[in-house]
């Protein structure tokens, strides 16, 4: 089994956060992923070279079969994790573990207890998230924080990332706030200044590349188009290694990235066969999998920090430790 490669399951689209910048904000979706789905899902998967699962929505912990399908992917065995606002985290931790859940992505957007909540407009969030975070790691539960920063909340990147520091979290992505507009910043100048609190500072220092660019080329890129650093070189190595499945709607992606676009069908892959199970390894996957290797570095425009530096690092040959992606 290929360790790093790595699958990403959407179970869900509910949610019960609502937050401003995303499509799922206090979704009432009814669809549920089955455990017994997840067990032919990812039966190919290990066959595939998969060696981690993640979870995402919606907020997998409102899932109410999310402890079944953690056990499913620990038996495979694979390491798992999944994405959570954290509102439901401390209460299911202790169970998460139990059930073999290996890391907790939770995702926090401020420094600030009130900005944050603002942002995903629920009370008591960023409160919920920490508590979370402190009973994940009680458990020995891994926990990686994603936080998705703009003009908005820039300024108080410094102040979370010794906040992250302090609460032990282990790793930290920090990407590119994505809207349909083009992000303006009033002053260039005053975001590298403050960026660079946080990447040579004493907190925890995220993952990846800047989320404005390490180099001048990528900084005009950002700051002038709006669009964030991706792979360096010419071809995007996140694709040999990495898979989205949207169950709901049977498509395959060949980047976790990718599920956001508005049009699936331009880049994925319907999987689903007529009976409801998926074939993942369709012709027709392999095929958005070699247009996007070959093109994504000079083609897309959505990427995340960490998938940008997975990139670079996976060209150089920079070996990958677990959960690096």
């Amino acid at each position: 089994m290929e360790d790093r490669k790595y699958l990403f399951v959407r179970v869900l689209e509910a949610c019960n956060a609502d937050c401003f910048f995303c499509g799922f904000a206090l979704s009432r979706d009814r669809y549920r992923l089955q455990p017994d789905e997840l067990a032919g899902i990812l039966a190919q998967a290990a066959e595939m070279g998969v060696g981690h699962v993640r979870f995402t929505g919606g907020e997998p912990l409102m899932h109410r079969e999310i402890l079944p399908l953690v056990r499913v992917g620990a038996a495979l065995p694979a390491k798992v994790s999944l994405i959570t606002n954290g509102l439901l985290l401390p209460r299911m931790a202790e169970e998460l573990a139990e059930a073999g859940l290996d890391q907790v992505i939770v995702s926090i957007d401020s420094g600030f207890a009130e900005q944050h909540n603002e942002y995903r407009n629920t009370p008591n969030l960023f409160e919920k998230a920490f508590e979370g975070i402190a009973e994940a790691r009680r458990h020995r539960i891994r926990v990686r924080v994603n936080t998705v920063v703009g003009p908005h909340n820039y300024q108080s990147m410094p102040e979370l990332a010794k906040t992250l520091r302090d609460a032990g979290v282990e790793q930290w992505e920090l990407s590119a706030l994505k809207l349909s507009d083009q992000i303006t910043y009033p002053d260039r100048e005053d975001v590298v200044r403050v960026a660079e609190a946080v990447y040579e500072g004493d907190g925890l220092i995220p993952m990846g590349k800047r989320w404005f660019g390490d180099t001048p080329e990528e900084r005009d890129q950002y700051f002038e188009r709006g669009i964030p650093p991706r792979s360096s070189g010419d071809v995007c190595r996140v694709t040999d290694d990495v898979m989205y499945l949207d169950p709901k709607e049977g498509y395959l992606f060949p980047c976790s990235l990718l599920p956001h676009r508005s049009t699936p069908v331009l880049y994925g892959a319907q999987v689903r066969n007529d009976d409801g199970s998926f074939t993942l390894d369709s012709p027709t996957f392999r095929e958005r999998r070699l247009f996007f290797r070959e093109n994504g570095a000079n083609l897309c425009t959505g990427c995340s920090s960490s998938a940008a530096g997975y990139s670079d690092r996976a060209a150089s040959g920079t070996p990958q430790p677990s959960w690096s992606y």
